[in-house]
C-alpha cells in the first residue's frame, strides 16, 4: 500500500489549491537561466512597518527539481510561500511562475498547473474522502472520475467512503496530498508535508516526489526535519532574517562551509599505543580516545592523507567510519 502525507485545505484554502504559484532560485549570474526556471524571484521584499519579513530575495527554481526551503521560525519562509502563491503582494520585487508574473494577467492560466499542500488545513469532516476529492476536482476543473484512482494512488481506496472525521492525521495528510496532485500539476508547493507521518509513510511520500521529478514536475518543499531533506532535495535555500544565507546542493553547501568530517577509528587492543602515536601526527581536531576507539574531526583537505595513514596501518585498524557533515551541521554553520 502506498502511504502519503498532506492535509486537505478547507474553504479558505480553496483558491490556493487552484492557484498556487512557486518558489525561486538566483538568476543574476545566469543570464539564460530564466528560460529554464519554473519560478523566479527578483528583489522580492515584504515589509510590515519596521519588520522586514522578506528582505530582497533573488532566487530561481529550475524546472523539474526538488527544491528545499529551510530556516528557523520567523525566517520568512511562510511569507515567501504566500507571496509565491499569490496570496500576499510583495512590497517590492517581481515573482514569475513559468514566465508569468504572479499578479499579472497571464497568471490565471498558469494557476491550473500548480498544486499546493498547506501545513495546516481545514477539512469538511462530514464529507467522505472521495467526496472531498470531488469537491476539489470541481474547483480545479478536473474530471471527478479521476478521484477514485487518486485515492488508490495514495493508499486510501479502502477509506474513500468513510467520513473524514474518522481519518487519522496520517490519512488526512495523504488525502491532502491527493488533492494537491489533482489535475497533474507541473509545480507543487508542499509546506511541512510529512508532519505527523510514520517512517513508512514518509518513505513512500518521497518515493512519489522522485517519480514526479522524473516526469518533469517541479517541487518546492519546506520542512523543519532537515534529516529528511538531506538526501532528497536537488538544491535548497537557507533563509535567515528574511534573506537567503546560502543556496546550492547539500554537497555544495558543505564545501562552502568547509566543515570538518567526523572520524571514528577502532584500533586493535594490543596496538593502541603505536597507532595513537602515528595518528597524533595527523591534523585532526577534537580528538578523544575512548579505550581503543578514536573520535575526532578531520579537516576536509586532510581527508586523503588520513585515509592513506589508516590504510598503511593495516590490521592494526579494525574498522573506521568517516561521516560527512549533516544538513543540520551545515544549517547551523550558516545560521551562526
Amino acid at each position: 500500500m502506498r502511504l502519503w502525507n498532506a492535509e486537505v485545505p478547507g474553504p479558505l484554502n480553496c483558491a490556493f489549491m487552484a492557484a498556487a504559484p512557486g518558489a525561486a532560485v538566483a538568476t543574476a549570474a545566469q543570464p539564460n537561466a530564466s528560460a529554464l526556471a519554473a519560478v523566479s524571484l527578483r528583489g522580492v521584499a515584504k515589509h510590515y512597518g519596521a519588520v522586514h519579513a522578506v528582505d530582497g530575495v533573488d532566487l530561481e527554481v529550475r524546472r523539474g527539481e526538488v527544491f528545499g526551503l529551510v530556516g528557523h521560525n520567523g525566517a520568512g519562509k511562510s511569507t515567501l510561500f504566500k507571496m509565491m502563491l499569490g496570496l500576499v503582494k510583495p512590497s517590492s520585487g517581481e515573482i514569475l511562475i513559468h514566465g508569468a508574473a504572479v499578479f499579472g494577467r497571464g497568471f490565471r492560466a498558469v494557476r491550473r498547473s500548480i498544486g499546493y499542500l498547506p501545513e495546516n488545513v481545514v477539512l469538511y469532516d462530514n464529507l467522505s474522502g472521495l467526496e472531498t476529492l470531488r469537491f476539489f476536482a470541481r474547483l480545479k476543473g478536473t474530471p471527478p472520475g479521476d478521484c477514485a484512482a487518486m485515492l488508490e494512488r495514495v493508499g486510501l481506496a479502502h477509506a474513500g467512503g468513510r467520513p473524514v472525521r474518522e481519518y487519522s492525521k496520517g490519512m488526512r495528510q495523504r488525502l491532502g496530498f491527493a488533492q494537491a496532485l489533482l489535475g497533474s500539476p507541473q509545480l507543487l508547493f508542499l509546506d511541512e508535508p510529512t508532519s505527523g507521518l510514520d517512517p513508512e509513510a514518509i518513505r513512500a511520500f518521497y518515493a512519489t516526489l522522485r517519480q514526479l521529478r522524473d516526469s518533469g514536475v517541479t517541487t518546492i518543499i519546506t520542512s523543519h526535519i532537515l534529516a529528511e531533506l538531506q538526501e532528497r532535495v536537488d538544491r535548497l535555500a537557507i533563509l535567515c532574517a528574511g534573506r537567503v544565507q546560502a543556496l546550492g546542493s547539500v554537497q555544495q553547501l558543505r564545501d562552502q562551509m568547509a566543515l570538518p568530517l567526523r572520524l571514528e577509528v577502532h584500533i586493535a587492543a594490543d596496538a593502541v599505543a603505536a597507532v595513537r602515536e602515528a595518528l597524533d601526527a595527523l591534523p585532526l581536531t577534537d580528538s578523544r580516545w575512548l579505550g581503543p576507539v578514536l573520535h575526532a574531526r578531520c579537516p576536509r583537505p586532510a581527508k586523503m592523507a588520513v585515509l592513506a595513514m589508516l590504510g598503511a596501518l593495516g590490521t592494526q585498524v579494525l574498522d573506521f567510519q568517516l561521516h560527512e557533515p549533516s544538513l543540520e551541521d551545515v544549517y547551523f554553520g550558516f545560521a551562526a
